[in-house]
Parts: structure tokens; C-alpha cells; sequence
């Protein structure tokens, strides 16, 4: 079995896997989104010390299986320094004392290989992934080939929904919240401009549409946020749907997956399946409850990495924020 590791921003969660089924015996995760939510984002100083505090304790659940494990797997990389040390520290603590190896990972890869959790990879395919900090199209040929594509010029798919959530005083995370508020509005109340629309490039950005969002909210009163919140998600959506067109016309999808926390949004999951049909393209996802960051997709990966025996030495296990794919 391997225990993975999960902390790279606001969740503590932590796994076992079965490395021969793939079957997944135990996963935990605990959420900080109340904490953050008085602060509107998350505090990476808050984030850790609640790491520290959750972490350990989740780890009481898991000694049982601890003298059946052949190594250990932790996400050390992207995401925010303070919160990776919690995780790698345990890891290499664990590595230590029960003599094991260390499977240091690539959070981004851990959100693909979500979409394998207690099953087979099935690959190639072409990946849409959008969370609170990347949005990126990667084609995925193997494990060890994965190459980016497209990503955005600045904000992320999911962190424009969080700031826009921001400024209509909704809370954190803004996601859901800005989901669910678009049901109530009319999506076509607002002409929002779709960002790079005239641009041939195949790249992502929400900075601009972030503002429009933010003037809209200033000259309008509360009763005018679920009309916002509408317009908002269908050209952020719409920016995500044109991009991708472009591009199928250059490389059409047989196999087309969404992963990252921002996945979860259903709207964008319908638009997608809008795009893909006239490719009779299969689109994959990932369960509800594994699009945000958890250690059970740390734990699928970890063991592809296991039987490539893709071990990580002690000593160059670091946190590593800003890495990327």
C-alpha cells in the first residue's frame, strides 16, 4: 500500500491505496473553508498551522495499515510554500521511521490521474484543467509526457470566480457560491466582452473580465448580483469554450477530460459537452467529490510512479511553489 499526502493549499487530506487493485482503502479530507472564508481567500500563514494540526490527526486513523506500506507520496509541488512543508515534512518523517521510500509529486499530474481513482488509465487524451490557480489545456500521452499547451496570461478560470465572488461580498470559496446565484439571473443581462476573442493565440485570460465584473457590481445594487454572477460564468465559460475550438481545428479531440476544482461547475461541464459532440469525442470526468485537491488522486498517481519505481531521494524532496507541469 502507499500513503499520500495532500497540502498544497487549503485541504488536509491524506490516503491509502492499494498498490495491486488500485482500490482505495482510506481517504480523509479536511476542509479549511470556513477559517479562510472571514478573510474572503486563503491565508497561507493560517493555512499551515491548521496543517499542522490536521495532518497529524488524520494520521491516527491510518496506523493500521502503516506495516503494510511500500512507500509514501506527498504533493510537493505546485502550490503554496508554507502549506507544501506541512506535507513533506510528514512524508519524510514517515519515510524515516518506517524505512520506506518517498514519492515526491506534481500536484497538476495528481488532478489528471484523479480521473483514474480505483481504475485504469485510459490514455491519450487532451486535458482541460481549471482551478483557483491554473487554467491550462495539457495534452497527456503517458505518465512521464505530458505537455501544456495553452494556459492563461494572468487570473485562473477558477480564481476569477472567487475574486468576482469577492466583490459581491458572497464569500470564499466563490465557485459554488457564483453557481448557484447564476440559476436566479439572466446570463445575457450583461454584455460582457469574451477576452481574447479577436486573438488567434491560443491562451487564457480573465483579468479583463474580472473588471468588467467589477464595475458592474459597482453601478448595480444587490438585486442586480444574480444577473452578474450569470453573465460572468457564461463568458468565462464561453472564453474556455472558443479557445478550445481553435484549437480542435488544429488538433481534433478523441479523448477530452476537465479536471481541478473548478470541474466540479456543472455549466461548464454541459458547454463542453456541447463542443465535443460534433467530434463524437468521449469526454471523461472525474467524481464530484475528487475534482478539488485530495490525497486520493496523490495516491492513484503515486502508484503508476511506484511501478516505474519513480522514487524521490530525501534529500531532493522540496517544496517547490512554482513548478510547473
Amino acid at each position: 500500500m502507499i500513503l499520500s499526502i495532500e497540502s498544497s493549499c487549503d485541504d488536509s487530506s491524506i490516503a491509502i491505496t492499494e498498490i495491486a487493485t488500485k482500490k482505495l482503502l482510506y481517504h480523509k479530507k479536511i476542509s479549511q473553508e470556513l477559517e479562510h472564508a472571514v478573510y474572503g481567500g486563503v491565508v497561507p500563514e493560517l493555512a499551515s498551522r491548521l496543517h499542522a494540526e490536521a495532518l497529524p490527526r488524520i494520521l491516527q486513523e491510518c496506523t493500521q495499515w502503516l506495516p503494510l506500506l511500500k512507500a509514501v507520496a506527498v504533493t510537493n509541488a505546485p502550490g503554496l510554500s508554507v502549506t507544501l512543508v506541512e506535507g513533506v515534512t510528514m512524508a519524510k518523517a514517515l519515510s524515516v521511521s518506517l524505512n520506506i521510500p518517498l514519492i515526491g509529486v506534481n500536484h497538476l499530474k495528481g488532478h489528471i490521474y484523479s480521473l483514474f481513482i480505483e481504475k485504469e488509465a485510459i490514455l491519450p487524451m487532451t486535458v482541460l484543467l481549471v482551478s483557483g490557480g491554473h487554467t491550462q489545456v495539457i495534452e497527456v500521452k503517458s505518465l512521464t509526457e505530458m505537455t501544456t499547451v495553452a494556459s492563461t496570461m494572468d487570473d485562473s478560470f477558477g480564481e476569477s470566480f472567487d475574486k468576482s465572488a469577492k466583490m459581491m461580498g458572497l464569500g470564499y470559496p466563490g465557485g459554488p457560491v457564483i453557481e448557484k446565484l447564476a440559476r436566479e439571473g439572466d446570463e445575457n443581462s450583461h454584455a460582457f466582452t469574451i477576452p481574447l476573442s479577436q486573438s488567434p493565440k491560443i491562451a487564457f485570460s480573465y483579468s479583463g473580465l474580472k473588471n468588467a465584473v467589477r464595475l458592474a457590481v459597482k453601478a448595480g445594487g444587490e438585486e442586480e448580483y444574480p444577473n452578474i454572477a450569470a453573465s460572468f460564468q457564461k463568458i468565462a465559460v464561453a472564453h474556455l469554450t472558443q479557445k478550445l475550438k481553435k484549437y480542435f481545428k488544429t488538433k481534433p479531440p478523441k479523448r477530452f477530460a476537465i479536471v481541478g476544482g473548478a470541474s466540479a461547475n456543472l455549466y461548464l461541464r454541459e458547454r463542453i459537452e456541447e463542443l465535443l459532440r460534433p467530434h463524437k469525442a468521449e469526454l471523461l470526468l472525474a467524481e464530484l467529490k475528487y475534482c478539488s485537491d485530495n490525497a486520493a488522486m496523490i495516491g492513484r498517481i503515486a502508484v503508476e510512479m511506484y511501478m516505474l519505481d519513480a522514487f524521490t531521494e530525501m534529500e531532493d524532496l522540496q517544496a517547490d511553489p512554482k513548478s510547473k507541469l
